[in-house]
């Protein structure tokens, strides 16, 4: 306990303004996502709340950020649809977290290590470009969707494309000065120069991009208007002003829907998309992590559970660890779960007391801070190297991005996970058998376990082996071999004398080797 005292203490520095970045990230964020799901606006920030004061010291990832998730917006908005109210979503939402906390115990978490690291860095790439594609409108000044997060929501890949387009073409000239500045100033602030002085590392360069377009605004508004931004591109929080108000503000669930057998099949979707997009994060988390750490997944899930049952006992949006939150504290230079409990701190301080203030922050600059996330997220250097790596870790990389942005992130990431799947069964396939030479001897080496589905490998390799010749099979290796392969290889020395072909065994009794019934 006192080593992790020590831990957070150290480590204060630089977690504070990581968590003022994750919170300045967040903000707009828990909004919108609530904005695009058709519920109550004050519902996104209750799962904001949840992820940074109660998630973040429940998880064992020190540095996922939780929160509500763009990815289950479609769910939310059907689920409240098809349920005729809130109350009763509210409800779907505690269960789907009982739900998580049992998968927990029931070490389900083991899953997200079966996700390749191909898969996993496409999807962060292309949540990259996602972020750079969404948030450009908001740059520009162009009227774009209220989210932003993860996911295209009940948008197609086409609209936000298009919606991309008319954005570059619908420049308002403010507030594209606001988000060029504001992205100048992360980029100088980022650069080596700026890193080497310790003054300037105390302050973030987000923090810094949010002041510079408060300040031209309020400079704008008063000696030149025609640059000032308008209301619709600047936050927009209720204004609460004390305690009272924000508890007026939460509501509990409808219990009254327990009899509704919709309840239990949108808590098993919620429960299940939760947790899949959890532990995706959880893993691309993980590969971020300056430290390498492994967060232990089983904790992940009953942690995400914990905090869906209490978010949806005060009225909040399910809750998923979140990979754009997490990458923005990760790159902001967070080290420890202080940095994501700090943002909810600052998110419950923000709406009680400061929504008047952080009401007149540009969306431009948040947009900013997005776009240099994104950028990290996908650098094209990163696409090189993994055409470098050849074919096998290159094509579900970029197989895994394109899937991503034509449909969703669940859908991509399964056909990732496909093309994934289907070079690592084709790399062990090849595994399995070698044939080397050396002269007038060749080695068949039988590696760990063949199985049938190596037999035309291993045919193939017979054949290769010349007349007049010398043959050994090594099988000290292997720690299974199929009946197929050995009735292959007793077929093959019946017929080697007729050849010349001298055939030696080593690891494989020789009583195993029966030729086919043919013989």
């Amino acid at each position: 306990m006192t080593s992790q005292l020590n831990l957070y203490l150290k480590h204060l520095h630089q977690d504070l303004p990581a968590g003022i970045v994750v919170f300045l990230v967040a903000l707009p964020l828990c909004l919108g996502v609530a904005l695009a799901s058709g519920a109550p606006l004050f519902s996104g920030i209750i799962a904001g709340l949840i992820g940074g004061l109660l998630v973040s010291w429940a998880s064992g990832s020190q540095l996922s950020v939780s929160g509500p998730a763009a990815g289950l917006t479609v769910i939310v908005f059907e689920a409240i649809e098809t349920l005729g109210g809130f109350g009763g979503f509210l409800l779907s939402v505690v269960l789907a977290g009982g739900l998580q906390i049992v998968l927990g115990f029931l070490k389900a978490g083991v899953i997200g290590a079966f996700f390749p690291a191909a898969v996993i860095k496409g999807m962060l790439a292309a949540i990259g470009l996602i972020l750079i594609i969404k948030q450009t409108p908001h740059a520009t000044g162009f009227d774009a969707s209220p989210e932003g997060d993860e996911s295209y929501m009940q948008e197609t890949a086409e609209s936000s494309f298009f919606e991309l387009s008319e954005a570059l073409e619908g420049i308002t000239p403010g507030v594209t000065l606001v988000s060029i500045v504001a992205l100048l100033i992360l980029v100088i602030w980022d650069s080596a120069f700026v890193k080497r002085v310790k003054a300037f590392r105390l302050v973030p360069g987000p923090l810094l991009a949010v002041i510079w377009g408060v300040g031209f605004n309020v400079a704008a508004l008063r000696y030149f208007p025609e640059l000032a931004i308008s209301e619709k591109h600047l936050v927009s929080l209720p204004e609460l002003g004390s305690t009272a108000n924000f508890l007026n503000q939460l509501r509990l669930p409808d219990f009254s829907y327990f009899d509704n057998p919709k309840i239990y099949s949108i808590a098993v979707t919620i429960a299940v998309i939760a947790s899949l997009e959890t532990l995706l994060s959880i893993e691309a988390v993980d590969k971020l992590d300056p430290h390498k750490r492994v967060a232990p997944t089983n904790r992940e899930l009953k942690a995400q559970g914990l905090g869906n049952v209490v978010s949806g006992l005060i009225g909040g949006l399910p809750i998923t660890a979140v990979i754009v939150r997490s990458s923005a504290n990760i790159n902001a230079g967070g080290q420890t779960r202080v940095a994501s409990f700090f943002h909810g701190v600052l998110l419950m301080v923000s709406v009680l007391f400061f929504a008047k203030y952080l009401n007149m922050i540009p969306l431009a600059c948040l947009a900013a801070i997005l776009l240099q996330t994104g950028y990290k997220l996908a650098k094209p250097g990163m696409f090189v190297e993994f055409y470098r790596k050849g074919w096998n870790q290159f094509l579900p990389f970029v197989i895994t991005v394109g899937a991503i942005l034509l449909t969703d992130l669940l859908v991509g990431i399964a056909i990732g996970m496909i093309c994934g799947f289907f070079f690592v069964l084709r790399a062990n396939f090849h595994a399995a058998i070698t044939l080397t030479q050396h002269g007038e001897h060749y080695l068949l080496r039988l590696h760990k376990d063949v199985s049938f589905l190596n037999k035309a490998l291993l045919r193939k390799y017979l054949q290769e082996v010349p007349d007049d010749c010398e043959l050994l099979i090594d099988g000290y290796k292997a720690q299974f071999v199929d009946l197929d392969i050995l009735e292959t290889i007793g077929d093959f020395m019946l017929a080697a004398p007729d050849r010349g072909i001298v055939v030696e065994i080593q690891g494989i009794p020789l009583e195993d080797i029966t030729p086919s019934a043919g013989h």
